[in-house]
């Protein structure tokens, strides 16, 4: 049997190769750094190759959204002001190469195909902690946490959260199967374990959150758009109401002490304020690109020492936009908040206004899991970690519908124009 080459990059026709190609990528971002550098070169062995097939086509959305680089580039360019250029330019190019490849995907990939894909290497990825993973010791609170083959519980609880997500979407929205929906439970359980396992407090909040929320969207899906505006701007004043009077009556202690965790958040309280006190001095543009955590440098060395870093690598102020803010500065930050938000009124506009709302609903679910983990943790600027890559997936995702529909709008009034001309001819020949 012949296959042919344009059919990789089909998201119709691809679902086999897409699948393989989404599996493999999301066991490099686990356990790279296990492996070494073999695990990269086979990260990009299974995106790049397909710029040969359609380059056109792989590569278009950066053409027509330029935007999609504007962090990564702002990445390469602190190389000029960065207190640790080598470090930065090294890592910049990483990040820079890893949005490529998401945005490649997102080209090439349906949601079908990457909730397939992502169950697959989120399985495997899942089994192998609980074989060959075991227990590490937390100085801060004194009590042992589950890391399986990871080096991080919230990592670990990142991937259960991911797990639940893709399963219990898949098994609600993309198959109608028996089979297919006991392996989809199957993962969940999986992943639901795991998940209670690394007693990650951020993955266990929000995960349910992230669930609940594509599952009251999706509800949405019964009424006419106008009814659903209605119901959505209601359901939206009511969380935030919630929200706010969660927030009176000392739900956050509730929660936290349920947890284990103090008011300090297990010191990220103080190291959010490190952060803040470290951007004061390069508030613009920041110390540059991974230029802040670095061995020799005194302030690094001295949060590690506070924090019993031994490895001294692998650690970060865990908020997303104090990260970017002490790294790229105000500038940064503005390019991590604007995409997210952008992304967001994308898929709420989909939701709100399209019939076909299936992988809006899968990107939503994505973004609200980022988002909420993006106060306690940093998902999403780094290469060759799942948090960046779904971001920039979803994001070059958004638009891709418009454009196709788009296309073919042009292409079906190129052919009623040349029917309609050569009918004309035809009358006029008959004449």
């Amino acid at each position: 049997m012949r296959i042919r080459r344009s059919s990789l990059v089909d998201p119709d026709c691809n679902t086999l190769y897409g699948a393989f190609a989404v599996a493999v990528s999301f066991a490099v971002f686990a356990y790279s750094f296990r492996i070494g550098q073999v695990a990269i070169l086979a990260y990009y062995a299974v995106w790049l190759p397909l710029i040969l097939v359609d380059y056109r086509f792989t590569l278009g959305r950066l053409a027509s959204s330029p935007q999609l680089l504007a962090f990564a580039l702002l990445a390469c360019l602190s190389y000029f002001w960065s207190d640790a250029p080598d470090v930065t330019i090294r890592a910049a190019m990483q990040y820079l190469s890893h949005v490529v490849c998401a945005v490649i995907a997102a080209r090439v990939i349906n949601a079908r195909t990457l909730s397939i894909g992502a169950m697959t290497g989120i399985a495997f990825i899942l089994a192998y902690s609980m074989l060959v993973g075991g227990y590490v010791y937390d100085a801060l609170d004194g009590t042992y946490s589950f890391v399986g083959a990871f080096g991080s519980k919230n990592q670990l609880g990142f991937y259960a959260s991911l797990g639940v997500l893709f399963s219990c979407y898949f098994a609600l929205f993309l198959t109608r199967g028996r089979i297919a929906r006991l392996l989809a439970l199957g993962v969940v359980l999986l992943s639901a374990a795991s998940l209670v396992m690394s007693q990650s407090a951020t993955s266990m909040l929000a995960t349910p959150a992230a669930v609940a929320l594509v599952i009251a969207i999706a509800g949405l899906e019964a009424f006419s758009p106008a009814h659903r505006k209605i119901f959505f701007v209601a359901g939206t004043m009511l969380a935030a109401t919630a929200v706010l009077a969660a927030l009176n009556v000392g739900a956050v202690d509730m929660v936290l002490g349920a947890f284990g965790k103090d008011s300090t958040l297990t010191g990220r309280t103080y190291l959010w304020q490190q952060g803040i006190d470290a951007s004061v001095n390069t508030p613009l543009l920041g110390v540059g690109y991974a230029a802040y955590w670095v061995q020799g440098f005194s302030e690094a060395e001295r949060l590690w020492n506070e924090f019993y870093i031994a490895s001294r690598t692998g650690f970060h102020f865990h908020n997303t936009y104090i990260e970017a803010l002490v790294e790229l500065g105000y500038v940064g930050a503005a390019m991590i908040v604007l995409p997210l938000l952008a992304i967001l009124r994308l898929c709420i506009l989909r939701l709100l206004n399209e019939g076909d709302w299936t992988e809006a609903l899968l990107q939503t679910g994505l973004l609200a899991l980022l988002i909420i983990r993006s106060f306690f943790e940093v998902d999403i600027l780094q290469p060759y970690v799942i948090g960046s890559f779904l971001l920039y997936y979803c994001w070059g995702r958004a638009k891709e519908p418009v454009v196709r529909r788009r296309s073919r709008s042009a292409s079906d009034w190129r052919q009623h124009a040349t029917t309609t001309s050569s009918n004309n001819a035809v009358l006029s020949i008959q004449r």
